[in-house]
């Protein structure tokens, strides 16, 4: 007998929500807090704000999910409601972004990966002061490409600019970084591996 999923898909939850659906909704955010969260948290920094943040994109997504056109993924929707209630608090507030320990690896096109692991915590402090440089746009792109793995077409759709935008801010971000960053390229003590060049040329 052939295997029949019981997994409801998003749109049929977002559709049977606008529906009146009790619990649709809450199913959809119990899916898919957890990405939004890792969003929030690297784009703010601060778990509050993150918190407030993903409250509000949540309380929007549910007023707005009767708009919800159908032409992209749910998962891609919620995340632009995500991605420009964080920006918003960014641009009021200007809060300080954060990366956690470990997600220094996702700048590799900047930094290199570190063999000895006591060196990882210096390493993130460095990417820290120097994501404070970086404009939101920058940030949220760079976030979304080399922290959230997001393909770029993908993350275009999710900031709602062209592709090559995405790919503009990504190498203006990184380019910005190299300086910032560059004196951890030079370290080859320790048992630190080579780097190859990646990213930081590209433009549109």
């Amino acid at each position: 007998m052939a295997f029949v999923s019981d997994v409801v898909p998003d749109k049929e939850l977002l559709a049977r929500h606008t529906q009146g659906d009790p619990h649709a909704f809450g199913e959809l955010v119990q899916r898919h807090r957890d990405r939004m969260w890792a969003v929030a948290l690297r784009t703010l920094g601060d778990p509050e704000e993150a918190s407030d943040a993903l409250q509000d994109a949540f309380l929007s997504a549910f007023r707005a999910a009767a708009r919800f056109r159908g032409d992209a993924a749910v998962t891609t929707w919620l995340h632009r409601i995500v991605v420009n209630a964080c920006l918003d608090r960014l641009r009021r507030k200007a809060i300080r972004p954060f990366v956690p320990i470990g997600d220094d690896a996702t700048f590799d096109s900047v930094a290199p990966k570190m063999a000895d692991p006591t060196d990882a915590h210096g390493v993130s402090l460095d990417v820290i002061a120097a994501l404070q440089m970086l404009s939101p746009e920058q940030r949220s792109a760079l976030i979304l490409v080399d922290m959230m793995g997001y393909a770029v077409d993908d993350a275009a759709r999710v900031l709602e600019v062209p592709p090559g935008t995405i790919k503009s801010r990504c190498a203006r971000g990184r380019a910005r970084l190299v300086p910032l960053l560059g004196h951890l390229r030079n370290r080859r003590a320790n048992g630190i591996v080579g780097d190859t060049e990646e990213g930081g040329g590209e433009s549109t």
